[in-house]
């Protein structure tokens, strides 16, 4: 009698993978756990997510969990002070009064819109910070294998 043996597939680039996770990190000097409960489906190394997500699940079988460290060079990447702007005071729209650290919301000549953190307020300016909000972060993420394609 010959025995077989079942190969379990481990996740590769190009293969379509569904994954549930929980993201941990702080933001705006706040810790936030942040559990996604619809998987997540992507293609491994078509640039969908970020770079150490991406490389994270490499190697990874199905049902399998694993703790993922992302820096933030293979995260959203670290702070960059080219994205600090000072902008003039009365250009700011606002229906409260400004204050740093408020979040504002900042329309790009491409018509896309992103979060800008204000920084720091003085009579004539307003310093936002256009950074990506997980710029210069640390990011954990627990992820499970769901399915792979």
């Amino acid at each position: 009698m010959t025995k077989t043996t079942k190969t379990t597939k481990t996740i590769k680039e190009g293969d379509k993978i569904k994954v549930e996770y929980t993201g941990k990190y702080n933001l705006w000097d706040c810790h936030y756990s942040e559990k996604h409960g619809k998987p997540l489906e992507f293609e491994v190394g078509a640039g969908k997510v970020i770079k150490g997500f991406d490389a994270g699940v490499i190697g990874m079988k199905k049902t399998q969990k694993k703790k993922i460290t992302i820096t933030p060079e293979q995260g959203y990447g670290q702070v960059r002070k080219e994205l600090l702007k000072k902008v003039p005071i009365e250009k700011i729209p606002s229906e409260k009064p400004l204050k740093a650290g408020m979040i504002l919301v900042v329309g790009l000549p491409n018509g896309n819109k992103i979060p800008a953190k204000i920084t720091k307020i003085d009579k004539k300016e307003v310093t936002i910070d256009l950074n990506h909000p997980l710029a210069g972060k640390t990011l954990t993420f627990d992820v499970k294998i769901v399915e792979i394609n």
